[in-house]
């Protein structure tokens, strides 16, 4: 039961006015009622169930798979052209449909992979292994020895086979710890692509281009497939079933995205954050994004509507610890969180009241799905995460009060072993990781969860990720509002060194912590691959909206241009 609360008031009422507050000038939210209602275009009705979607268009759609299946079977006897094939459907974002002709399909390929015909041939060989080191093989590094010379370089004559450079390039994104060779073509191939003037009209130079700014690798499944569309056409081999499913697809989906944002938006409107909690993020399109960005299959639309009900009141948590609590009201969510029952509601500040109440109300819900289902162990663990997360918080916030530095971000460093332990603060992802399993059906078991919580090298990886390129980009913002010390900080005081060079260290580690993400995938794996693939898609979204700037935070053109190309604007058929 819903706590009554007045709603312009709020902010007044048990709140010392004057406290001094580190508050933030966020600016508001940028979409208004955009995606409030939803208005199905005729050409892409949709009724949404469910275990899935139907479609006016489903016929066709259904031929269409049928006709990219056999596509697959008449290319079986020549790799090649299978490997390109597959590489096509996956830069589609079609890879989920065609999930188990791809992986038999590989399994064969990688069982003869010294016997592929062209196995001399740059782009192949880079299509081989990265396709097979995605599926998690071990492939050797080795199979790049034969395009060096002599004296160990790579072949100058590599330089004018521009597919092949790019292949390459790509493939370089899939390297583990100790791939010196990798590390070499890396740097060779991004010299020598970055040199090549632009060419607008070239599709080939477009997928250069767009590859040195986001590689295959690093890039959110949706995003790479409207682009990739738009590219593929261009080419006359291109295969025309598969680009006609994959428009279709695209635009279905789309559609079914927005339906599912409207009632987001509704319910996120019910709850009126913007009005009560005037200090906070008003970013539910944005969050919206970021769990598109894990998972964005039909099938999980319920694991979307129960995550992004999660992420945008955890959202506004983050902003009562880290722009506008006082330490003693922090000390009293906290003690909330822990006992976690709506009695505890009367101890608190109005203002955290209704984010409270809005917290348990979302794990009731999720906490009614996972009963249905004899599931319920999997809420309690997103429970603990919760408590986990803001109780080391508040930890961080008492040790700021300090102000002992390293105490603050909880962080270990060394000049050679970089960082040991991560931060606990605001983007500890553990409990994102611990949300993006709850509604993924049968492959989920408590084990799953308690690998999780046995803090592996995977999570490790993606916590690094997210948090030291997000303090990169925002260190300077949060600075200037008072905000505990952040790790830019903490590294220039511990070492003595100018933020360039912290920027350089912490670039480092995100390099290092791909190579870890990269070889939890290789066989055998500690879960199953679909739980890491949404550990993977979560550390593409970090490395997205945290490349250059906070796109999170401070809403710019990039932020805005995904949200229209993923949500607004349909393909053109």
């Amino acid at each position: 039961m819903s706590v009554p609360l007045s709603v312009t008031p709020i902010l007044s009422r048990r709140v010392d006015p004057d406290v001094a507050r580190h508050k933030a000038t966020y600016h508001p939210n940028f979409w208004g009622d955009r995606f409030l209602h939803y208005n199905p275009d005729d050409n892409f009705c949709v009724s949404i169930q469910w275990n899935g979607t139907h479609a006016c268009k489903e016929q066709q759609i259904q031929e269409l798979k049928e006709e990219v299946r056999k596509s697959l079977e008449a290319t079986a006897g020549n790799s090649s052209q299978l490997l390109k094939l597959i590489d096509s459907i996956q830069r589609l974002g079609l890879a989920y449909i065609f999930e188990r002709e791809i992986e038999e399909a590989l399994k064969a390929v990688y069982q003869t992979y010294t016997l592929v015909d062209d196995n001399d041939h740059l782009t192949t060989v880079s299509l081989l292994f990265r396709l097979l080191r995605q599926e998690g093989y071990h492939i050797p590094s080795d199979v790049f020895k034969k395009f060096k010379d002599e004296e160990g370089n790579f072949k100058e004559s590599l330089v004018g086979d521009l597919p092949g450079m790019l292949a390459l390039y790509e493939a370089t994104h899939l390297m583990v710890h100790g791939e010196d060779i990798l590390n070499e073509a890396l740097a060779f191939t991004t010299a020598h692509l970055q040199s090549m003037a632009p060419d607008s009209d070239n599709p080939l130079k477009k997928q250069v281009i767009h590859a040195l700014e986001r590689p295959i690798r690093k890039s959110l499944i949706r995003v790479e497939a409207r682009h990739y569309i738009s590219i593929y056409q261009e080419y006359d081999s291109h295969n025309k079933s598969l680009l006609k499913l994959a428009k279709l697809d695209f635009n279905l989906l789309q559609s079914l995205h927005r339906k599912e944002l409207s009632e987001i938006t509704k319910w996120w409107k019910g709850l009126d954050f913007a009005t009560k909690l005037p200090f906070a993020r008003d970013r539910i399109v944005e969050g919206y994004f970021w769990i598109l960005g894990v998972y964005f299959e039909p099938q999980y639309y319920l694991a979307r509507r129960i995550l992004m009900k999660v992420f945008g009141v955890i959202s506004i948590v983050d902003d009562i610890y880290d722009a506008y609590g006082t330490f003693e009201e922090l000390k009293l969510f906290t003690e909330a969180i822990e006992r976690w029952d709506a009695s505890s509601i009367d101890q608190l500040p109005d203002y955290m009241k209704v984010c409270y109440q809005a917290l348990l109300d979302v794990y009731e819900e999720m906490e009614e799905e996972m009963t249905k289902q004899g599931k319920l162990y999997r809420v309690h663990y997103a429970q603990a995460a919760v408590w986990h997360r803001y109780y080391l918080f508040f930890l961080i916030l008492q040790c700021s009060m300090s102000c002992v530095c390293q105490m603050v971000e909880a962080r270990i460093y060394t000049k050679n072993g970089g960082v040991h332990e991560q931060r606990a603060s605001k983007l500890c992802l553990l409990y994102a990781h611990n949300h993006i399993f709850p509604r993924m059906g049968d492959i989920v078991t408590k084990e799953a969860f308690d690998w999780v919580f046995s803090d592996p090298k995977m999570i490790r990886a993606s916590n690094v990720i997210g948090r030291l390129m997000d303090d990169i980009v925002s260190h300077e913002f949060e600075q200037k509002r008072g905000h505990v010390a952040s790790a830019v900080e903490c590294y220039v005081k511990q070492f003595g060194v100018s933020k360039e060079e912290a920027y350089d260290e912490f670039k480092k580690q995100v390099e290092n912590a791909w190579k870890d993400i990269n070889e939890e995938f290789l066989q055998p794996t500690a879960v199953p691959v679909p739980l890491l693939t949404r550990v993977l898609n979560l550390s593409r979204v970090m490395d997205v909206l945290y490349k250059d700037e906070d796109e999170y935070t401070l809403v710019g053109p990039l932020m805005k241009d995904l949200v229209a190309g993923m949500l607004i604007d349909p393909v053109p058929m």
